[in-house]
């Protein structure tokens, strides 16, 4: 195994520690590749110009597996002691003290943090200088099985119409694990609490329309094989996963942006993307514009009162 590779990553020259490293390894069956350290590096410097946007000013929670997926995870949410000073970072505020947030702000952070075997990168839905209020709310379509994607890619249907309806675009993404979710842009005008009461009553107008199918019972018990309508992401100090991220998952799947045409490909789910194919999904850019669209819940709130 080799000690150590260079790696230009924009005006920074970064050295990636035992390249060679096996984050993912093969199936159990044998049928499959693995994923060293130098893959993660490449797909994430080949993603960057369609994370970085997604990521920018943003609070980040690493999730890490410095010894691959089958060793101990770490949920890390302070910059590490020894990251480099140019890493940027932001102190918030909590209860008790501060913590240090790492940013994500060039493509050098994004090899660095590769390099610290940070496999998937959970981002804040607000930004620095206004981090009471979020730019982004998130609905994530949880189904109660591994094998009920028919019924998420049906319901993010209907939730797309519904916020249709309602004024707001949204742009739906799989998650890598096991459902999908849809992101609305907003406009960063509206504090947390009032984004999650109207995500909530978003959620309870779909699930009342579903009754048998849909839930947004936040205890397990409560659920049976229902899917779950799950916003608490939208919520201070919250994160969601950043698209483009890889999933500690076997095969290496990749939380993939797409577009509403691409919900009905029948041969979609969950984990369509993986670390060695998303960047040919990066590149079609599914998401175009639709940073540009953020929008103000008024209007929104006083059609989904009408409808309700």
């Amino acid at each position: 195994m080799s000690g150590g590779r260079s790696v230009r990553a924009g005006r920074r020259t970064l050295e990636i520690h035992r390249p060679d490293k096996v984050l993912f390894p093969p199936p159990d069956d044998g049928d499959g590749p693995e994923y060293t350290k130098a893959d993660l590096v490449a797909y994430y410097r080949a993603v960057a110009p369609y994370l970085l946007p997604q990521l920018r000013d943003r609070p980040l929670m690493l999730e890490r597996y410095p010894d691959g997926v089958g060793g101990p995870r770490f949920m890390q949410k302070n910059v590490s002691a020894h990251a480099p000073d140019w890493v940027a970072r932001v102190e918030v505020a909590k209860e008790g003290g501060t913590v240090c947030h790492p940013l994500c702000q060039d493509t050098a952070t994004l090899v660095y943090l590769a390099d610290q075997a940070s496999l998937t990168l959970h981002r804040w839905l607000s930004r620095t200088g206004h981090l009471d209020r979020p730019d982004r709310l998130v609905f994530d379509l949880d189904p109660s099985g591994e094998d009920d994607f028919p019924l998420v890619r049906e319901t993010a249907h209907h939730l797309g119409e519904l916020l249709d309806a309602l004024g707001l675009p949204s742009a739906p993404m799989t998650t890598g694990s096991r459902g999908l979710h849809v992101v609305v842009p907003l406009n960063g005008r509206h504090g947390f609490d009032e984004v999650r009461a109207f995500a909530g009553d978003v959620a309870d107008t779909l699930a009342a329309a579903h009754p048998d199918r849909l839930t947004t019972a936040a205890r397990k018990k409560d659920r049976g094989d229902r899917l779950y309508l799950d916003i608490q992401r939208n919520a201070y100090a919250q994160t969601a996963v950043a698209p483009w991220s890889v999933r500690a998952r076997p095969g290496a799947p990749v939380a993939a942006p797409l577009s509403w045409d691409q919900l009905d490909d029948p041969g979609l789910h969950a984990r369509r993307w993986t670390l060695a194919d998303a960047a040919d999904q990066a590149r079609t850019d599914p998401w175009r514009g639709l940073l540009r669209r953020g929008r103000a819940l008024g209007p929104a709130r006083r059609r989904l009162d009408a409808l309700r």
